[in-house]
């Protein structure tokens, strides 16, 4: 089936509730494409790697989390935004982003994926006090801190890092994909076993060591893989679109 793109784009912008967000990038349709879609892909970041594998399999739109126009970035388009802007322009091809909102859907965010994959159901999910976004949880089963890396590391293809203890018993969960190690101090104050994010920064290990609360890193690629996935799947089963998401790796 086909869509316009002008339909496509209100229908996701109401379901990720843009309006609700104060965010750092504007959100849904930041470079508009030919009117109609048949083709949606799906990625992280909207980095040149993931336009080209994209526009090559023949996407009309591209939906991604990381997408352009940042608050503080400079505004000439030259070198890699001029590069990438030009690569869209010239395949009549969009660009459909969200950041928070995307954190933040009960459903298809990157919050309630990632706690679904560890094994927490999303109805068994709450938000984590004292952050914009986040979530907190508890496991169906209490395990050690060794086995919820190892479960980490088989789900994202890659090596998490701990802050703590292997042998910890890890009951509560509180976690924000991404690089959310600022609301570390947030974990603290719900008294959660275990704090998990994508990155972690030099004074993070201070506060998890001397808190005593467990703390991962997981990645902030491998962690907010989940969210535009299950947003680009939506979006063609509603539509009767043809979807792809394209894993462009990362190590951070």
């Amino acid at each position: 089936m086909a869509i316009e793109l002008q339909t496509l784009c209100a229908y996701a912008d109401e379901l990720m509730q843009v309006e609700r967000y104060e965010d750092y990038c504007p959100n849904g349709l930041q470079v508009e494409g030919r009117a109609v879609i048949t083709r949606i892909a799906s990625g992280v970041t909207a980095s040149q790697a993931l336009l080209d594998e994209a526009l090559a399999w023949g996407a009309d739109a591209i939906l991604v989390h990381h997408g352009y126009f940042w608050k503080g970035e400079a505004q000439p388009v030259v070198g890699i935004k001029r590069a990438r802007l030009a690569a869209l322009l010239a395949a009549d091809a969009s660009l459909i982003a969200y950041h928070l909102p995307l954190d933040d859907h009960p459903q298809l965010g990157n919050n309630a994926r990632f706690g679904e994959l560890l094994g927490i159901a999303v109805e068994a999910q709450q938000p984590l006090p004292q952050a914009q976004v986040g979530a907190m949880g508890c496991l169906a089963a209490a395990t050690t801190c060794a086995s919820l890396v190892d479960r980490i590391a088989a789900l994202t293809a890659r090596q998490p890092l701990l802050i703590g203890n292997p042998q910890a018993t890890v009951h509560s969960v509180a976690w924000c994909t991404g690089a959310a190690q600022g609301y570390i101090d947030a974990a603290v104050a719900a008294s959660v076993d275990l704090y998990i994010t994508g990155e972690v920064s030099e004074q993070t290990v201070h506060v998890a060591r001397e808190s005593g609360m467990q703390f991962i890193a997981a990645g902030h690629h491998a962690t907010e893989r989940y969210g535009v996935q299950a947003l680009g799947e939506a979006l063609a089963v509603h539509f009767g679109l043809e979807h792809r998401f394209f894993d462009v790796h990362n190590p951070v």
